[in-house]
């Protein structure tokens, strides 16, 4: 029996031997991977559109730039796929490799950043701690007034995020994978310690594993099945200029550690952004002109021409926060054909190509490319977190 749905692929099958909750980069990372490895019978569930979700937002940012080994690894491995992503799996994602710029203020910052830059070159990241006046040559609207260094990666840059996931999602619906938007999970069954079936508005769908990539929303997902999947969804907002005349020169990807506000170009103008440290957790995604009044203040010492630009329109889209901001990866220890990609606290997007072959590995129980056992969600019970990365707001 074949159920109908709004699908723009297929009709939705009654069973399937993988399903993947949620059409946002991950879920499209994990079908394409699961697919090019000879996995058959997958299905994506999403609720509403492909990248409709935290994926769809143009922030973009591509790094290898963390403290710690295995963000770095995710990072740095996910960069390589992305610049290898037109011809696996072979779309367009407007890569600009412009390099990433981390403007410290502060001798203890530059400090941080000098150990976390040792880390990741022994990683083969080729960032290196620069002065001011190099920082203002690679971004000439910084003021260099109290910076003490800055962090810069060359590697690094910015994609856009929605080509990534219909890149991905074309090349899973070839290998066919059958994608079905506008389809809602309602509920999963459980016999005894597996999931057998997952109910989703178009019908039911037997199933022998699900793999749970519902960014914001995953902690639903867990509780369906009792396994908690400790995700918080909260609001991050950007703006884009108007047209520029002259127009912007390109520059990295540019952070002001101290107040998390960043910018780089988006097409004949800049992005503008910034955590809003008062912003409580859920899942309202209104943008807020008014937010603007922080990042212009927050970015009115450090890159003052910014604070005066005009903006056009905005964003507002959910990170999927953990307790200590690092991803939740691996398998459930409860549920054992329960895999979850989720709670990427704002990296999802630039680790989402490795994190896909990490999900293909252990649906195929073989070893992936670095140990993710840091990640499972085991560990905030057992208190064995991994180091939290030096910083989460892009």
């Amino acid at each position: 029996m074949q159920h109908t749905t709004s699908s723009a692929f297929r009709t939705i099958p009654s069973a399937a031997a993988v399903v993947i909750i949620g059409g946002g980069v991950m879920g499209a990372s994990a079908a394409f991977h699961l697919a090019e490895a000879g996995v058959r019978d997958i299905v994506v569930v999403e609720r509403g559109e492909l990248a409709c979700g935290s994926s769809g937002k143009p922030i973009g940012g591509v790094r290898a730039q963390f403290s710690d080994p295995l963000n770095i690894e995710l990072g740095h491995r996910s960069l390589h796929a992305y610049r290898d992503f037109t011809r696996r799996p072979g779309a367009d994602i407007r890569l600009d490799t412009v390099g990433y710029l981390f403007l410290l203020s502060t001798h203890q910052q530059a400090d941080d950043f000098r150990q976390c830059v040792e880390t990741q070159n022994a990683l083969g990241v080729s960032s290196r701690m620069i002065d001011p006046a190099e920082a203002r040559t690679l971004c000439p609207y910084i003021s260099t007034d109290g910076l003490v260094a800055a962090a810069y990666s060359p590697d690094d840059g910015h994609a856009r995020p929605a080509r990534v996931v219909r890149g991905y999602a074309d090349a899973a619906a070839r290998a066919g994978v059958t994608i079905a938007t506008h389809t809602t999970v309602t509920g999963l069954d459980l016999t005894g310690d597996r999931v057998t079936a997952v109910h989703t508005s178009a019908g039911r769908i037997a199933c022998s594993t699900v793999v749970c990539a519902a960014g914001a929303w995953s902690a639903r997902i867990g509780d369906m099945v009792g396994v908690d999947l400790p995700v918080r969804p909260v609001r991050r907002q950007l703006a884009f200029t108007a047209r520029l005349a002259p127009p912007a020169p390109r520059i990295p990807f540019t952070i002001d550690f101290a107040s998390t506000g960043y910018f780089h170009n988006s097409d004949d103008g800049l992005l503008f952004g910034l955590a809003d440290p008062s912003e409580e957790d859920g899942f309202d995604t209104t943008w807020t002109p008014e937010w603007l009044d922080l990042f212009r203040a927050a970015v009115r010492h450090r890159a003052p021409a910014l604070a005066d630009m005009e903006t056009v329109r905005g964003w507002a889209g959910l990170y999927e926060n953990t307790p200590d901001h690092n991803a939740l990866i691996g398998r459930s220890g409860e549920v054992p054909n329960l895999l979850y990609a989720a709670g990427f606290s704002g990296h999802g997007f630039l680790q989402a190509p490795a994190v896909g072959e990490i999900v293909r590995d252990l649906y195929l129980e073989r070893e992936p490319f670095t140990d993710v056992s840091p990640l499972s969600a085991d560990r905030f019970r057992s208190g064995a977190a991994v180091s939290r990365p030096e910083a989460h707001v892009v």
